[in-house]
């Protein structure tokens, strides 16, 4: 593959605190990134940039680590604009088109959700994206979600089993029942291909005892712990998720003193998700107070085709900054290095040596821009693992 130098870079966010200026982004100026078999080599001043086989200009832009989603939900078929349509019309959102979306993921075939997990994956590697999770969560079938955790990890290796998303309508009024089958045949098929669990811990899915039962199986499995907190309305799930170590917790939309007071004293991540508040005309999470108190805040996409079907980062961005009292800078850093202490990862998120070669140019002079100018398509180039993926 040889040596390829990143130059003529006007201001480069390595999320490496203190250095740069020393800010958490450790913006350097006029810098130069060298890249040697997928990783990041070298990085400086450009002045003092060593020799390589290749060479891309950044043309004064910015370049920033490539974005992790840590949170999405891409393996599914059909989708469910009528009910977005609805909602604009006042109608709330209840979380109840989970259902529809099951029917039509199961009566999919294999080649039809495989279409759709790689259009989206491409979609969001376009935006930026070079990291993503993505869970199960449709099939709601012992089958159904092995197949869809097996199609899943043949493009990213962060899959999550979501088996526990909603009580399938066939277990309607049985839900111990159900809780039984995740618990045991269908954790036992989806494992093989999963990294993590979760649950949706809400009212109308599943309540506490349901959902520590799943995840502690799912950890006795090997799986790592995920959890949808706290989104529809106060609840326990928070305080389960921190109880348990695990890495994030999703949503955090109403919290109580004492939830944020567990998560400042813990290492589990608060992952936000403006783009369903945006689809759902809901109360946006309060990231100033997480921030304050010293929470560490990521922020994902939570693509799906019911509550927020968008792929792309940057709009996430510009919503937080916009609507959940996040600096530039903060937003920035929790779609990053956010994302990946989320996915407990340390070689993405970041631009050090020995980091994965991960990294976004901007048709932008800064970071700034990706709020400032919101859904201006400002990404000019992608690199993954050193390799040019797009370019505008």
């Amino acid at each position: 593959m040889g040596s390829l130098l990143v130059d003529d870079i006007g201001e480069l966010v390595t999320n490496v605190a203190g250095t740069g200026d020393g800010g958490p982004l450790g913006l350097r100026r006029d810098a130069a990134v060298l890249i040697e078999d997928g990783r990041v080599a070298w990085v400086g001043p450009a002045r003092y940039a060593p020799a390589a086989d290749r060479r891309i200009d950044a043309q004064g832009g910015a370049v920033l680590p490539g974005f992790v989603d840590s949170h999405a939900h891409l393996v599914f078929a059909g989708d469910r604009a009528a009910e977005f349509a609805a909602r604009m019309a006042g109608e709330p959102y209840t979380g109840g088109g989970i259902r529809t979306t099951v029917g039509a993921t199961r009566a999919a075939s294999d080649g039809q959700l495989r279409a759709t997990v790689r259009r989206l994956v491409g979609e969001a590697m376009r935006q930026g994206t070079t990291t993503i999770e993505t869970k199960s969560g449709y099939g709601l079938t012992v089958a159904d979600e092995a197949r869809s955790l097996r199609i899943a990890a043949e493009v990213t290796g962060e899959t999550t089993f979501l088996g526990a998303h909603v009580v399938p309508a066939e277990y309607a009024g049985r839900p111990d029942d159900y809780v039984g089958l995740v618990c045991g045949p269908m954790l036992a098929a989806a494992a093989p291909y999963a990294r993590w669990v979760d649950v949706f811990c809400e009212r109308g899915a599943f309540d506490a005892d349901h959902a520590r039962a799943i995840l502690t199986v799912g950890q006795a499995a090997g799986l790592g712990v995920r959890l949808h907190a706290n989104q529809l309305g106060p609840g326990p799930g928070v305080q389960l998720g921190v109880e348990l170590g695990a890495a994030s917790v999703d949503h955090c939309t109403h919290l109580s003193d004492a939830d944020v007071d567990a998560l400042a004293g813990s290492t589990t991540v608060a992952t936000l998700l403006p783009g369903a508040e945006f689809s759902t005309r809901s109360p946006y999470p309060d990231a100033r107070r997480l921030l304050d108190a010293g929470v560490t805040v990521a922020l994902a996409t939570d693509c799906n085709p019911g509550s927020s079907y968008t792929s792309s980062m940057p709009f996430c961005v510009a919503l937080a900054v916009r609507e959940m009292r996040m600096t530039p800078a903060e937003a920035v850093w929790a779609a990053t290095a956010g994302g990946a202490r989320a996915l407990r990862r340390d070689d993405v998120g970041v631009l050090r040596p020995g980091a994965r070669a991960d990294l976004v140019v901007l048709d932008a002079p800064s970071h700034l821009h990706l709020a400032y100018r919101p859904g201006v398509p400002l990404i000019s180039q992608v690199l993954h693992n050193g390799v040019p993926q797009c370019r505008s």
